[in-house]
């Protein structure tokens, strides 16, 4: 058990970061299944996009706060700036995100709901190098 608790603060920041990714992903794709399984059509361009723009914001709003608090215990008074950082980050990598489903599902025919799953593995390594170096970099 010691053994455990010493892994753990060792690699406390990526072990959170891995579990609120976690919790961020499930927040996003349960936003995005949710939309396109009852209200709105993958098939149809538009609306896969507002399917994936609506489960974004869901996603982005949860993981600034599970991120600032659990992850990289942020302290900064400056939370508007903080929050701005992370919003045009998160922005990056949504307009990625919507790059490979436009070319995965649009153009080559992909399984949505497959695409989707793919893409969040590669968000979610690009969101954690934007907060650990951009937006919750430690002075």
């Amino acid at each position: 058990m010691d053994k455990i608790k010493e892994l753990y603060l060792k690699y406390k920041e990526i072990v959170n970061y891995l579990i609120v990714g976690g919790l961020t992903t499930v927040v996003g794709l349960g936003v995005y299944y949710g939309l396109v399984l009852t209200v709105l059509n993958p098939k149809n361009g538009i609306q896969l996009q507002v399917a994936n723009v609506l489960s974004w914001i869901a996603a982005v709003t949860f993981a600034y706060f599970t991120n600032r608090k659990f992850v990289f215990e942020s302290k900064s008074e400056n939370i508007l700036q903080e929050a701005t950082k992370f919003v045009l980050a998160r922005v990056g990598t949504l307009l990625m995100d919507m790059g490979i489903m436009f070319v995965t599902v649009t153009v080559m025919g992909m399984n949505d709901k497959i695409a989707k799953l793919f893409v969040q593995v590669v968000v979610t390594i690009m969101n954690y190098v934007f907060s650990k170096f951009l937006v919750f970099k430690k002075e």
